[in-house]
């Protein structure tokens, strides 16, 4: 699979731009501001129908105009796949494939795996456990239609039980057994949810492991930990055991939506105990692992963009990751950097056909 051509209207910085790409390697270089990333951005924008960067859809419109579109040309399986995605002030943000638009975004998720590094996801290490289990979330979702369908109805659910508690709250009453339907309806689809991140897990561990040794060539025990109170008891049993908990709170304090991943080395959080070089290595290789784990489940192989990882990185580790994407495991690659001569001299490593494009605004 590989993005033939893309065009923009109105998107971030660039009025009007098109694009026609290589199937293999493609490098966006000019200074920073030029919208390099923005054009990756766009890329991810028509695989997940947002952006990777800013989730307040209304603030990737131009500034001054009233809409974006987005206009991407696939190639996959011989077949052709024409996404636009598009968005009014107003108006609800627009997927359309091949013509025919989405009747929910969710839809189309999967349909164009890919896989993004970039500096900002060292937000995985120092934010809080929402970061962490959006990631968890992101990778299973893209091979998987019902695990996102569970999660999408599981919060659902939980945005009404919370609304309810502060109803309780508000009112200076409590009626159990509305609360207990609440409980039911998030014990069934977050059992599901909380059952697949564990069968996801045990096969993700050992590639995410295998991609650490090969990215840092240390010798560090780096592990992945999932840390869920469903471990110890069932969510039904949990949400009844802190029901008072949570009519003072007003909130469900228990379930699926507070679960984390431990990103450890040599036994300790990483956050505190990896140094920036160890850090690095680490989300590398969990992207890495994303990108083999996705491409086995789906059958297709994934885009990567590799967004300004070159500056962030020092030789030893940019060698590594040529050596890793120097192979037929791999399909397109977008890659944006400030130093065209840099980037040129980086890509002749890689034994593939490549375009370079230099934005100058």
């Amino acid at each position: 699979m590989f993005l033939r051509k893309l065009s923009l209207i109105n998107y971030k910085n660039f009025d009007s731009k098109d694009f026609e790409f290589d199937s293999k390697i493609n490098c966006m270089v000019g200074p920073n501001g030029i919208g390099k990333t923005n054009v990756l951005d766009a890329i991810y924008h028509l695989s997940f129908g947002k952006s990777y960067f800013n989730p307040v859809s209304t603030q990737n419109i131009r500034h001054d105009e009233d809409f974006f579109v987005i206009e991407g040309e696939f190639e996959k399986e011989d077949r052709q796949e024409k996404i636009v995605c598009s968005l009014k002030r107003g108006s609800k943000k627009m997927i359309k494939r091949n013509g025919k638009a989405y009747d929910r975004l969710s839809d189309h998720i999967g349909l164009l795996p890919l896989v993004i590094i970039s500096p900002a996801d060292r937000d995985l290490i120092i934010e809080g456990s929402d970061t962490r289990r959006k990631f968890i979330d992101g990778v299973i979702s893209q091979s998987d239609k019902n695990y996102l369908q569970d999660l999408l109805k599981y919060n659902k659910v939980l945005a009404q039980r919370n609304s309810l508690l502060k109803y309780f709250a508000a009112n200076h009453t409590f009626n159990k057994d509305t609360l207990s339907v609440y409980n039911e309806q998030l014990n069934d689809y977050g059992s599901k949810i909380f059952e697949k991140r564990i069968g996801f897990l045990e096969r993700f561990i050992p590639i995410f492991k295998e991609q650490y040794v090969a990215i840092s060539g240390g010798h560090e025990e780096v592990s992945l930990r999932y840390e869920s109170k469903l471990k110890d008891q069932g969510l039904l049993a949990l949400l009844e055991s802190n029901v008072e908990k949570d009519k003072a709170l007003q909130y469900t304090s228990v379930g699926v939506h507070k679960d984390d991943l431990g990103f450890e080395i040599s036994g300790h959080p990483i956050k505190k105990f990896g140094s920036q070089g160890q850090q690095k290595s680490f989300l590398i290789a969990l992207k890495f692992a994303q990108f083999q784990f996705i491409k086995m489940q789906s059958k297709t192989t994934p885009v990567l963009l590799l967004d300004d990882i070159f500056d962030k990185l020092d030789e030893h580790r940019v060698s590594h990751i040529v050596a890793l994407v120097n192979n037929e495991n791999f399909g397109q690659i977008f890659i944006s950097d400030t130093h065209a001569d840099r980037t040129e001299a980086v890509v002749k490593q890689i034994h593939q056909t490549y375009k370079l494009f230099r934005l100058n605004g």
